[in-house]
C-alpha cells in the first residue's frame, strides 16, 4: 500500500503531465514513441521533479501579463532542464539511444508545427502589408456596423471558415481584423478574441476537416466522414451560448469613420488566393497523401516567394502604368501615393512573425514530450477509461484538455482504442475540439491570439469569461446526449 502523500503526488502530477503535451501532437502523431518509454518515471524523484519544474514554468508563464516576461523564457528553461534528467536516468541505466530517439521525435514534431505557424503567420503579414486588413476594417465601417455588430460577424465568420480550415489560422484572421476595426477599445478587442477563439474551435468540432482530432477520429474509422455532422447542433451551442453572454457586455456603438479610402496595394487578392490554396494543399496532403501539413504549407510558402519575385519584378512596369492612368485623371492624391510604394519582401514578412509565441511553442512541445516519456499519459488514460463510464471520462478528457490543446487528449483515447459505441466517440471528439476553449491556452487558437494581440488578450482576460464558456461546454455535451441518444 502506498503512503498517501505518494498517492495524492502521483494523481497531481498525472494531471500535470497533460498540461503541455497538446501542442507537441499539433501536426500529430508521431510521438507516440515519446508518450511512452520503457522506464516508468512516474513516481520516481526525476519524474517528481520534473512535474515540479513545469509547474513553476507553467504558473510564470500565467503570470506573464504582471511580471511583463515573455512566457518563451521559463518553458524554455524547463524543457532543457527536463530532458536533462531524462537523459540522465538513462544513461545510468544503460539506454542512452532511447532518450535520444524520443528528444528526436519530439523535435521533428516541434518543427512541423513551427513550420505550420510560421507559414501562417508570413501569409497574414503579407496581407496586412497589402492593407488587407485595412480594406476590411473600412468597408465594415463604412457599412455602419455597430460594436454588437462587428462582435457577431467575426464570430460567426470563425464558426463557419474553421469548418474547413484550420481553426488557428481562421482566428488569427479574425483577430486580426478585429484590431483593425476596434480602434485601440481593448475591452472590446478582449471580448471579440474571447469570441473568436470559442466559435473557431466550436465550428471545426463538426467537420472532419476542421480540426486536427476530427481528422484523427476519422481515419482511425471510429466514425464515419458523414458522422461527424451530427455535432453541428451541439457545436453551434457550443458558441451561442457564451457569445449571447458577452454580447450584453458590448457597448453598442460604433467606430469612428475613417477619414481615407483605403486602397489595396497591388497583388493582395491574389495572395488571399494563394493563401486559401495554401490551406487547401495543407488539408489534401493530410487527407489523400498521409503527409504532415507542415509540407502543404511550405509548399505554399514557396508559391508565395515565386509570387513576391514577379511583384518586385514587374514594380517598375506597373507603377509607369497607373501614374499615366492617374495623370490622365488628375488624380493627384493617388500619384502622391505612388511615390510611398516599396517592392514586396517576403522575408520582411517572416520576420515580423511573432517569434515569442514560436518558441513558447518548443518549450510547450518539449516539456510535454518529455512528461509523456515519463510515463504521466498513459497513467491517467487508464485511471479513467479502466474505471469510469465512458460519458464521465469523455467529459472530464474534454476539461483536461482546457489546460493546453486538444491533441494529445484524442491521441490517447485513440492509442487506448476503448471499446465505445459512436455516440461516444462523437461526444470524445465534441469535449476535445471545444473543451480547449475554457483557458486561452487550452488550445493553439488561444495561444496564437496572446502574441497577435499580446497585452489586451491574455490569460486574465479569457478566465473571467471561463464561467460563460463552462455552461457553453455542458449545453453542448446535454445537446448531443439528446439530439444523439440513439447513437449511444
Amino acid at each position: 500500500m502506498k503512503p498517501p502523500n505518494v498517492l495524492a503526488t502521483r494523481h497531481y502530477a498525472s494531471r500535470v503531465a497533460w498540461l503541455l503535451l497538446a501542442c507537441s501532437l499539433f501536426i500529430f502523431p508521431s510521438l507516440s514513441y515519446a508518450a511512452a518509454g520503457p522506464l516508468d518515471l512516474t513516481l520516481t524523484l526525476t519524474g517528481i521533479s520534473s512535474v515540479v519544474i513545469f509547474v513553476l514554468a507553467y504558473a510564470l508563464v500565467m503570470t506573464e501579463e504582471l511580471l511583463h516576461m515573455r512566457k518563451s523564457k521559463p518553458v524554455l528553461v524547463a524543457a532543457g532542464l527536463i530532458w536533462a534528467l531524462v537523459a540522465w536516468v538513462y544513461v545510468q541505466a544503460g539506454m542512452p539511444e532511447e532518450a535520444q530517439t524520443a528528444f528526436r521525435e519530439t523535435l521533428l514534431e516541434y518543427a512541423e508545427l513551427l513550420l505550420f505557424l510560421l507559414v501562417a503567420m508570413t501569409y497574414i503579414n503579407a496581407m496586412e502589408e497589402r492593407r488587407v486588413f485595412d480594406a476590411l476594417r473600412s468597408w465594415l465601417v463604412r457599412k455602419g456596423f455597430s460594436y454588437r455588430s462587428l462582435f457577431w460577424i467575426t464570430g460567426v465568420m470563425a464558426f463557419g471558415i474553421s469548418a474547413i480550415a484550420n481553426n488557428m489560422t481562421t482566428a488569427m484572421l479574425m483577430c486580426a481584423v478585429v484590431l483593425k476595426v476596434a480602434e485601440g477599445d481593448k475591452k472590446f478587442i478582449g471580448l471579440c478574441c474571447v469570441n473568436v477563439v470559442v466559435a473557431s474551435n466550436a465550428g471545426g468540432a463538426f467537420s472532419p476537416f476542421g480540426d486536427i482530432t476530427t481528422l484523427m477520429v476519422w481515419q482511425a474509422g471510429q466514425v464515419p466522414f458523414e458522422g461527424f455532422f451530427a455535432l453541428l447542433v451541439p457545436a453551434v451551442v457550443n458558441f451561442m451560448v457564451p457569445a449571447v453572454i458577452m454580447n450584453f457586455f458590448i457597448a453598442n456603438r460604433q467606430p469612428a469613420a475613417l477619414q481615407e479610402n483605403v486602397w489595396l496595394k497591388r497583388g493582395a487578392r491574389r495572395i488571399i488566393v494563394l493563401f486559401l490554396i495554401t490551406v487547401a494543399i495543407s488539408v489534401l496532403c493530410h487527407s489523400i497523401l498521409y503527409l504532415p501539413p507542415a509540407m502543404g504549407m511550405m509548399f505554399g510558402l514557396g508559391l508565395l516567394q515565386f509570387f513576391g519575385y514577379y511583384l518586385r519584378r514587374s514594380l517598375p512596369r506597373s507603377l509607369e502604368r497607373k501614374r499615366e492612368r492617374y495623370s490622365r485623371r488628375g488624380d493627384w492624391k493617388k500619384l502622391e501615393q505612388l511615390g510611398s510604394v516599396v517592392p514586396f519582401d517576403i522575408f520582411s514578412r517572416i520576420a515580423r512573425s511573432e517569434w515569442d509565441t514560436l518558441l513558447f511553442f518548443y518549450g510547450v512541445v518539449m516539456c510535454v514530450g518529455g512528461l509523456g516519456f515519463m510515463g504521466y499519459l498513459s497513467l491517467l488514460s487508464e485511471t479513467l477509461y479502466g474505471s469510469w463510464n465512458p460519458v464521465w471520462a469523455n467529459v472530464v478528457l474534454g476539461l483536461i484538455s482546457a489546460v493546453v490543446d486538444n491533441i494529445p487528449v484524442m491521441f490517447a483515447v485513440l492509442s487506448m482504442a476503448p471499446d465505445m459505441t459512436e455516440g461516444n466517440w462523437l461526444l470524445i471528439t465534441l469535449t476535445a475540439g471545444v473543451g480547449g476553449s475554457l483557458l486561452s491556452m487550452g488550445s493553439a487558437a488561444g495561444v496564437a491570439l496572446m502574441g497577435q494581440a499580446r497585452g489586451i488578450y491574455t490569460f486574465a482576460v479569457h478566465l473571467r469569461w471561463m464561467p460563460a464558456i463552462l455552461l457553453g461546454y455542458a449545453a453542448s455535451i446535454v445537446t448531443h446526449l439528446w439530439i444523439n441518444a440513439s447513437m449511444f
